[in-house]
C-alpha cells in the first residue's frame, strides 16, 4: 500500500477495509478468532480485492473466547486492554484490531503509534488514547475506528455492523464514489436504525 501511496481514491480504501470486513465476519460466524488481524496479514491482487491471511494464530472456539498463557507473544500495537491485562482474546477482540487495520488503510501503510515502544502503547491505551483520525477518512469512517476501540464489550459491534456501517458511510458521504452492491436492498444496523435502498 505505501508503494500506491496517494493514488488510491477513498472509495478504494474503503473497498478494502470492507473486505476484510466481510472475511472476518466469515470467520467469526464460523467460530474462528484470527487473533492477529493486521495490514501485513492481508492479501492484495491487482484489483485491489483483498483476503484475510496468515492464521498461524487463529484458534476456534465454542464460547467466543480463548485465553493464551501467560508470556505469549501477541500483537502489542493492533491488541485491546484485555490482551494486556488478562490473555484473553474473543471476535471482540478482532474487531478492535480491525479498527487499527482501518487506521493503517486510511493513513496508507503508516505504522499505528509510530515512534512508541510497546510499552508506552500499553500505557497510552489504557489511558484511553486512540489512534488519531487520519487524513483521508471522513467523520462516519472514524467514527467506525472508535466504535472498534471500545472498552465496554457489549457496546463493541460484531463483524456484521463495520460491514453495515461500510455501507452506510457511502450513502453518507457523497464524496465516496462507491457503489452499493446490487444484492443488498437494506441495512440493519440494530433495533433502532434500518434503511432501504431504493
Amino acid at each position: 500500500m505505501t508503494k500506491r501511496r496517494d493514488t488510491l481514491s477513498l472509495g478504494s480504501l474503503l473497498s478494502i477495509c470492507q473486505d476484510v470486513s466481510e472475511g472476518m465476519e466469515h470467520l467469526e460466524a464460523h467460530g474462528f478468532i484470527h487473533r492477529d488481524l493486521a495490514a501485513r496479514n492481508c492479501l492484495v491482487n491487482d484489483a485491489l480485492v483483498v483476503k484475510v491471511s496468515d492464521f498461524g494464530m487463529a484458534r476456534y472456539v465454542l464460547d467466543d473466547q480463548y485465553t493464551s498463557s501467560s508470556g505469549a507473544k501477541f500483537p502489542v500495537k493492533w491488541s485491546p486492554p484485555e490482551v494486556f491485562n488478562f490473555c484473553k482474546y474473543s471476535s471482540k477482540s478482532d474487531v478492535w484490531s480491525f479498527g487499527v487495520l482501518m487506521w493503517e488503510v486510511f493513513t496508507e501503510g503508516k505504522m499505528p503509534f509510530e515512534h512508541n515502544p510497546n510499552h508506552k502503547v500499553v500505557m497510552m491505551v489504557l489511558e484511553g488514547h486512540r489512534l488519531y483520525r487520519p487524513k483521508k477518512a471522513t467523520p462516519n469512517i472514524y467514527d467506525i475506528m472508535l466504535r472498534c476501540w471500545h472498552e465496554v464489550h457489549h457496546t463493541l459491534p460484531a463483524f456484521l455492523l463495520p460491514t453495515s456501517y461500510f455501507l452506510l458511510s457511502c450513502i453518507c458521504d457523497e464524496q465516496l464514489n462507491v457503489c452499493i452492491p446490487s444484492h443488498v436492498k437494506s441495512i440493519d444496523l440494530g433495533p433502532n436504525l434500518f434503511i432501504s435502498i431504493d
